[in-house]
């Protein structure tokens, strides 16, 4: 018999660590992170879609994009296809873009690399380098199946669908009272010039593993706290006398450690380890501070504690049900407020293993991350360890700082260069289109105010004139913000041109007519151009069917105006609302299914 073939949810919901994700991405975090293989030799780009297309049969769930409800954001699978490209954009770039329907990860090449970006709420690191693994190895047999190279499996067992989209927070969540804990002082934030563009600032370096993991047995501590301390006494010696604080670093944790998960979503936690140099001032006092902490927080009753204690701050039942929009407001102050606290990041993403039968071909294994702050993180594949430092900041010292220490400690670094396109571009060409567009509404409004002044200085020509101006930048600024999801533009046009036209009315002496006609134009209008920017955009039923839903719900405003005596005129008000019920009883009995599953998607709390 034929193995069914396993297929993932519609949607499914963000787990607990994702929610952050979307709410708190901007071009300064993008919330995305690179990982790559290096080859030895050069990648090709045709051979390399043939094995992302047969990696995403093992991986699906990569196939979501990220769509918006009333109360979260969720996932949703789609028909889209990666087109791997040779790299030309900055790295981590941005890859969730609000009210755009795209995938969150994309494959890239350049030289020897082959480059995953991966937005952080799809997956983990965890789940990203299972995918790159599975994507090399395709690439692989494409490239090298003639030389006899086997398919060997990369996992000790089968890892299912359903296995990949458990979400372990829900699965090992335990309602336990919350614990006391003290309040942590502020921590030291490094100083120093921004670059002007915002880019990432990135470097490499590589060290032999079996020498660092000598060094760190030779201090009796493991690797991951050998490099936190050596991390903290590299920007200790950047800090300036007069503004000592503690320094602390922000250290996830991967939970299948504690948790036995093969889920490919996010599935980890974090600890904040911390010195004061004030103490005692040496490398071998943060080594002693960095053990202590590890051994305290690193256990599975601690883990346990923490993770439920997030779990149970979402599941709060007046929290879960505050709209998307504040919570987002919400998350943005915790982000803030949290970044406080801590100095700098650093992950280890651990040991990267392969078959041996494909280890010819590969030289290393690396990854790194975008970051508002500064962040190193680690990976090792064979006797190849990576370090990756990334940060917005123009100086170097502190990573000066770290390699010399680690030189020092008698594990010298090599430098990687050249790994990177000299030449990257982002898009702008569209926000700097925006920007003249208002610096030109800037000139004529300024124009009109001061030759109706010079001409009528009694009248109020020039302020009528600059109304309309205004008018015209709004209704101009959601088109710009709204492009990519031309439904929704629609709506808040609407809704812009409703709300502009009662202000009109009222600042002039109110006569009635925005209630009388453009309420009920507007309805009308927005129900009409749902469908026809459908199929002129070619949007599928689904994703349409709640803007339809709101365009008739808006069409019914002008119903209980005219019941309250609001509205003086009443064909055009019964005309619209008439429509929108016709339109509302057309979905529920013709689509009622997909009416319900849109719904539920969108008010899933």
């Amino acid at each position: 018999m034929e193995k069914r073939k396993e297929r993932i949810p519609r949607w499914r919901r963000l787990d607990n660590a994702a929610k952050i994700f979307p709410a708190t991405s901007n071009q300064k975090d993008t919330r995305v992170f690179r990982f790559y293989c290096e080859l030895k030799e050069p990648v090709q780009g045709e051979a390399l879609q043939t094995a992302l297309d047969a990696a995403l049969e093992t991986y699906p769930l990569f196939l979501s994009v990220m769509r918006k409800g009333l109360f979260w954001y969720y996932l949703e699978s789609s028909e889209l296809r990666p087109v791997v490209r040779e790299e030309a954009e900055p790295p981590c770039d941005s890859l969730f873009i609000r009210d755009r329907k795209t995938l969150l990860f994309q494959v890239s090449y350049y030289k020897n690399r082959i480059n995953l970006e991966v937005f952080h709420a799809l997956t983990d690191g965890t789940g990203a380098i299972c995918f790159l693994k599975e994507l090399v190895k395709r690439y692989l047999l494409v490239s090298h199946g003639e030389e006899g190279l086997m398919d060997l499996p990369l996992e000790e067992q089968e890892i299912t669908v359903e296995d990949q989209i458990t979400d372990g927070f829900a699965k090992y969540y335990k309602k336990k009272p919350k614990s006391k804990e003290k309040k942590k002082p502020a921590s030291y934030q490094l100083e120093g010039v921004k670059d002007p563009y915002g880019d990432l600032d990135i470097l490499e370096g590589v060290v032999s593993s079996q020498a660092l993991r000598r060094t760190a047995k030779e201090k009796g501590v493991t690797v991951t706290i050998l490099l936190s301390a050596v991390l903290l006494w590299a920007i200790r010696e950047e800090m300036k006398a007069n503004r000592m604080r503690p320094v602390a670093l922000m250290v996830p944790v991967n939970l299948r450690k504690y948790y036995p998960s093969s889920s490919m979503l996010n599935f980890f936690g974090w600890i904040e380890p911390r010195y004061d140099f004030q103490q005692e001032d040496s490398l071998e006092a943060a080594l002693r501070q960095m053990k202590e902490d590890f051994a305290r927080e690193l256990t599975p009753e601690r883990v346990g504690q923490k993770m439920n204690e997030l779990v149970a701050l979402e599941r709060n039942p007046f929290l879960r049900a505050v709209p998307l929009a504040l919570k987002t407001l919400v998350l943005r102050l915790a982000l803030k407020l949290g970044e406080n606290g801590v100095t700098a990041i650093f992950s280890n993403l651990g040991v990267v293993t392969m078959p041996e039968e494909y280890g010819k071909y590969m030289k290393r294994f690396g990854v790194f991350t975008s970051t508002a702050k500064m962040e190193l993180t680690v990976c090792s594949y064979q006797d190849d360890l990576v370090f990756s430092f990334t940060t917005r900041l123009l100086g170097r010292n502190v990573q000066r700082n770290f390699f010399r220490i680690l030189g020092e400690l008698g594990v010298p670094v090599t430098i990687l260069e050249g790994q990177f396109p000299e030449e990257t571009s982002s898009a702008g060409q569209s926000s700097r289109l925006f920007r003249s567009f208002t610096f030109g509404c800037l000139a004529v409004l300024v124009a009109v105010l001061a030759g109706g002044q010079l001409v009528w200085p009694d009248a109020h020509w020039g302020l009528y004139a600059a109304g309309g101006v205004a008018s015209l930048w709004v209704m101009g600024a959601f088109g710009f913000y709204k492009r990519r999801n031309p439904l929704k533009g629609a709506i808040w046009m609407a809704v812009a041109a409703d709300v502009g036209c009662l202000i009109w009315d009222f600042a002039t002496g109110w006569r009635g007519w925005s209630v009388d006609y453009v309420l009920p134009a507007a309805g009308v209008a927005a129900m009409v151009l749902m469908p026809a920017l459908s199929r002129m955009r070619r949007i599928p039923l689904r994703e349409n069917m709640i803007y339809s839903i709101l365009s008739a719900m808006l069409a019914l405003i002008p119903l209980p105006l005219l019941i309250f005596g609001a509205a003086g005129q009443q064909v055009p008000s019964l005309i619209c609302a008439g429509l929108g019920v016709l339109r509302i009883g057309q979905m529920a009995l013709f689509r009622g299914r997909e009416m319900r599953e849109e719904l539920h998607k969108k008010l899933h709390l």
